[in-house]
């Protein structure tokens, strides 16, 4: 009874919320992002330190810095603020986030590619060509969830991977998602807000060809350096008569993948005026059908996908647990960085958006791309990159054309970004996830960064002096 009344008391509460002032950043402290940075630090150091207790407890610590945030929002801000902060955190951002990332995972879950894969170099790197290529078309989340499988149990006679899988996170997870609004959230952002559907193919194919080819080649000559000296020695070449053929278990679940694309681009095209006021939080009609469908194409698939398919693929649900877990700690306690950063020069990172503006006061392209890659590199890539697009005028016509290198920058820095760290971006997470569900004894937060800045932030120190 007790539990009904708390519940009546909030559904008659929603209205009055929804009148709740938001959250001024500009009024906040630096030490509001404790929160936020005690997470990023329990999840790069406590698998490290304490990798048992982490591994039994991560969803409690998220929990816990999770109300570290919330409690002191709610004793001084007030419940209408601190409620309508995390409903907008769970509705508008987390909720559709998590329904896309498991309707993908599922369905990406249920595809089985067959056959005699041998992870040679050479089949290595062309998985990954591929992969780039599919993260543009389904986004980087759809193609590593429909690649990172067979890649690995290609690769499961050989004691030293996971260099594959780093690669794999910064090539398709992130890089091959450059060149339109599917293949990366904040491009579909800027699609949103008028970026033309092609303009990121035309503008941005030079600086996603150089690092996506170099990459390649980087990992092909590391892969076959590795194999050389590899413990473990490649089995017999399988003869004609014995090589299985390529093939797919599950190719129904193909057609679900083009449901997936068609209903979030639907989401985006279609312009509907109804609109539902939740605790202050405006939940549109296209986003409601979106994630509606999602979730009955995920139900459908788990249907209709022959328990075979997934038993060889080694589903379960460990990966989309963690990867839930940890991002519902992470949208929630980022909330205040993301309102001091929105608070521009009147917040507490004021210098780093009077940083991306040269005294003339034309755009600084190279801050531009490294404040919204930094940035992204740690914080949500989509929310950072609309901050940096409204610092930038805002205007889709102008940063089109006049401006047209600044939002270059912006995207540039914002996809290829986040690839510096496991939260940079969902894909690069779950990736992980999966790798060690299979065994893969994947490197640390910290151990991750530094492939990162080894590899790629040399890269983009060449690719801001050629282009930005």
């Amino acid at each position: 009874m007790r539990v009904t009344r708390f519940l009546v008391a909030m559904l008659a509460a929603l209205p009055l919320l929804a009148h709740a002032a938001d959250l001024d950043g500009a009024r906040l402290s630096l030490w509001w992002a404790a929160p936020f940075a005690g997470l990023l630090l329990s999840i790069a150091l406590l698998p490290l330190l304490a990798a048992n207790f982490w591994h039994h407890h991560f969803g409690k610590v998220t929990a816990a810095w999770s109300l570290a945030f919330f409690v002191p929002l709610l004793l001084t801000h007030g419940a209408g603020t601190a409620v309508a902060s995390l409903v907008h955190a769970m509705l508008a951002e987390y909720v559709p986030f998590v329904i896309l990332l498991t309707a993908l995972y599922v369905v990406a879950g249920g595809i089985y590619i067959r056959g005699s894969l041998t992870g040679t170099p050479l089949l290595n790197t062309a998985i990954l060509a591929i992969g780039a290529v599919l993260a543009s078309l389904m986004g980087t989340t759809g193609a590593s969830m429909l690649l990172i499988r067979p890649l690995i149990r290609a690769n499961a006679h050989r004691s030293r991977v996971v260099h594959i899988v780093v690669f794999f996170i910064f090539i398709v997870s992130n890089a091959g998602g450059s060149l339109t609004p599917l293949g990366d959230p904040p491009l579909f952002l800027g699609f949103l807000k008028g970026v033309d559907f092609s303009w990121t193919l035309v503008h941005i194919w030079p600086q996603a060809l150089f690092l996506i080819g170099v990459l390649l080649a980087l990992f092909f000559v590391l892969d076959s350096w590795i194999l050389k000296h590899d413990d473990n020695r490649l089995p017999a070449p399988v003869s004609d008569a014995t090589r299985a053929a390529i093939g797919f278990d599950g190719k129904v679940n193909f057609a679900l993948l083009a449901v997936v694309v068609g209903l979030v681009l639907m989401s985006g095209m279609w312009k509907s005026d109804v609109v539902f006021n939740i605790a202050g939080t405006e939940v549109g009609l296209p986003g409601m059908v979106r994630d509606v469908g999602l979730i009955a194409v995920a139900l459908v698939s788990l249907a209709i996908t022959p328990k075979l398919v997934h038993s060889n693929n080694q589903f379960g649900w460990g990966p989309m647990q963690e990867v839930a877990k940890l991002f519902a700690g992470i949208f929630l306690t980022i909330i205040p960085v993301i309102a001091m950063l929105k608070a521009g020069v009147d917040g507490p990172f004021a210098s780093i958006v009077r940083a991306v503006t040269n005294p003339d006061g034309t755009p600084n392209t190279t801050m531009y791309f490294w404040a919204t890659g930094v940035l992204s590199s740690f914080l949500d890539n989509a929310p950072t990159y609309l901050v940096f697009f409204n610092t930038a005028g805002g205007d889709p016509a102008v940063l089109m054309t006049a401006l047209a290198p600044t939002l270059v920058a912006i995207s540039a820095g914002a996809v290829f970004m986040g690839a510096n760290s496991y939260i940079g971006n969902a894909p690069n997470m779950m990736v992980k996830a999966i790798a060690e569900d299979r065994g893969v004894r994947m490197p640390s937060f910290f151990g991750y960064m530094l492939w990162s800045v080894g590899i790629l932030v040399p890269l983009f120190v060449m690719m801001t002096f050629i282009w930005f």
